[in-house]
């Protein structure tokens, strides 16, 4: 299958990033083509304002990607701004979308009321889902791998699809299936979502040092005053961290000695550090072999191989579009 997905470059990958995405693109790259890309326009549609440097922060995504296990040898990396034909493409499809279906998405009308401390209330985070269309359908996606709130965006793609190929008579673009991601949602330390902006995040390039500092200060089960105090592994955040990381009869040992006190949460947090840095020191081995002049040619190889397969793309549409006359992907040999 073609699977096409992006992550915007906001900063650093955490422990949340790669159990709610990176892990499953990293299955999915071994028996399906997939292309993975840095969304750097969509990183614009929110943080417009913030002055980041989204070059050098596209680059350490991709070192994060390289380190974590995504083999470019088996996926196709690239920068989404640098084929244009992403934004060609986006042009089009805003010409044909009526404004009705994006004011009714539920995902706009959320974060507009929840991303108050943003001026947000803008045309481009407006057609947000046009730009992840083109994404999609530029490369001709079979599926997108999204969590259970990108359904509404996925939705309004494949409508944008049907209303193209009835306005314009030709069939071009696949409508592009969903393939929900039972990800695991990893708590930051303070028990809010894991975030950057938080400061409560574990990231995938700390070290082992950096990793205690960060759990030993973690919230507990707060019945747990002292030392004999029987606890709940259920209400206890670290305990999540268990269940995502440590050996399952590990977890069920913990689970029945934090229930009687047999085991104290300093003692909980030093397995769960361990834990932790298991996953995370193959990562720092492969992120040590990495250079410059290597991540340059693998960006360089996945933007020229996106670029082709957008021209094709591009080809057709603007044969419908502008010249009234279409080979459907269908017909071609």
């Amino acid at each position: 299958m073609r699977i096409v997905s992006g992550m915007r470059p906001t900063g650093k990958l955490h422990l949340g990033h790669y159990f709610g995405v990176l892990k499953k693109w990293i299955e999915l790259q071994k028996n399906n083509d997939c292309l993975f890309f840095v969304a750097d326009w969509h990183a614009l549609s929110t943080g417009y304002e913030d002055k980041l440097n989204l070059k050098a922060l596209g680059r350490e995504l991709i070192k994060d990607w390289l380190a974590a296990g995504i083999d470019p040898r088996h996926s196709t990396i690239f920068i989404q701004s640098a084929v244009k034909e992403h934004a060609e493409l986006y042009v089009v499809l805003n010409m044909i979308t009526p404004l009705g279906w994006l004011e009714r998405n539920p995902t706009y009308k959320d974060q507009l009321e929840q991303i108050e401390h943003k001026q947000i209330n803008t045309a481009g985070f407006l057609t947000y889902p046009v730009l992840q269309t083109s994404d999609i359908i530029l490369y001709n996606a079979d599926a997108v791998p999204i969590g259970e709130d990108q359904r509404p965006h996925l939705e309004i793609a494949r409508e944008i699809v049907r209303r193209f190929h009835h306005l314009f008579e030709c069939k071009i673009f696949k409508e592009p299936e969903e393939m929900l991601t039972n990800t695991s949602r990893l708590p930051g330390l303070d028990g809010r979502k894991m975030s950057k902006s938080y400061n409560n995040a574990i990231y995938l390039s700390d070290t082992p040092e950096e990793i205690w500092q960060k759990l030993r200060t973690a919230k507990t089960d707060p019945q747990r005053v002292r030392r004999n105090d029987p606890g709940n592994p259920d209400v206890c955040l670290v305990f999540d961290y268990h269940k995502a990381l440590t050996e399952d009869a590990i977890v069920q040992k913990i689970d029945a000695d934090c229930r009687c006190a047999a085991i104290g949460c300093v003692d909980c947090k030093k397995i769960c550090a361990r834990s932790i840095d298991q996953l995370l020191e193959p990562m720092r081995e492969r992120r040590k072999k990495l250079d410059d002049r290597q991540i340059d040619a693998i960006i360089e190889s996945g933007n020229e191989a996106a670029r082709n397969e957008a021209a094709k793309t591009m080809e057709q549409v603007n044969g419908a579009v502008f010249e009234i006359s279409c080979k459907s992907r269908e017909d071609s040999p």
